[in-house]
């Protein structure tokens, strides 16, 4: 497959050349997925828009309590990232599923984004934090909320001219914790079967609020909104857990394919969820 290789120096000069090139560019970033599709032949631009070396795209930052982690930094600069361990352990848990070390290092979670894929490990995690994704071209910047980013899969409301540049989200509460869970055909190097991220915060013995995503179990990842409704307000308990459990299995819209059975997977994504709350405890 033979395209064309540029490879910007700022972020304004690679926001012009998409402006320019009508739609038929790629941008790369880590490379991890993009590479293998244009490899296969999955996928065949014109142009391959290398992004790797702008600098300002590549910080992890706190300001007025919002967290900013830009598009280029790596699943493995994330996971080794002091303020992320601190604030966001249910992230770092994510990008530490991803693939190798090799990939991790390679990989980064503007990528992961880009690609759309329900089965994407940062994915689950960026819900239950309340995400929204920078998108940037040379006309302005918006953010967009992620569950509002996705809109199928491999599709999202990315326009051929704008760039991922940053994923943005409020920094937890201190008494906040949360987990990503998830499922493979074995313990390194696979695509998650399901997954499930939560975010808990509690008011004494009490839920106060909490956000549950889960993962390859429709088209994009989605939310369990009535799980979520019974979880808030009630103790974290045996009984409370079991009856989340049961929930979640139900808001799960997993089908059939190669990897598994609709039913297993709806079954995986209350057990999932239970046992991070139960670690919870």
């Amino acid at each position: 497959m033979k395209f064309e290789y540029q490879r910007p120096a700022t972020l304004e000069a690679a926001l012009k050349f998409l402006a320019a090139a009508g739609g038929d560019c790629a941008p790369l970033a880590g490379g991890t997925d993009l590479l293998v599709m244009i490899q296969e032949g999955l996928v065949g631009p014109r142009t391959v828009l290398d992004i790797s070396r702008l600098e300002e795209l590549k910080n992890i930052r706190e300001e007025d309590g919002r967290i900013e982690i830009g598009a280029l930094v790596s699943h493995g600069r994330a996971a080794a990232a002091k303020l992320l361990r601190e604030k966001a352990a249910l992230l770092v848990e994510s990008c530490l599923q991803i693939g190798s070390p090799q990939i991790r290092a390679s990989g980064t979670i503007g990528g992961n984004l880009v690609m759309a894929s329900p089965s994407g490990d940062t994915i689950p995690a960026l819900y239950a934090l309340g995400a929204g994704v920078v998108l940037k071209s040379v006309t302005g910047t918006r953010t967009v909320a992620i569950e509002d980013f996705f809109t199928g899969v491999k599709k999202s409301v990315r326009r051929p001219d704008e760039l991922l540049t940053a994923i943005v989200f409020p920094a937890p509460e201190p008494s906040a914790r949360g987990f990503y869970n998830k499922l493979g055909q074995r313990k390194a190097l696979a695509i998650a079967k399901v997954s499930v991220a939560a975010l808990v915060t509690r008011k004494g013995e009490k839920v106060e609020k909490v956000r549950i995503a889960l993962g390859a179990v429709a088209p994009t990842v989605i939310r369990a909104p009535r799980t979520e409704e019974y979880l808030a307000g009630r103790k974290l308990d045996p009984e409370t857990i079991a009856a989340a459990r049961s929930l979640c299995a139900g808001e799960s819209r997993a089908i059939t394919d190669l990897r598994s059975t609709a039913g297993y997977r709806d079954r995986m994504a209350g057990l999932l969820l239970a046992r991070g709350l139960e670690d919870l405890l």
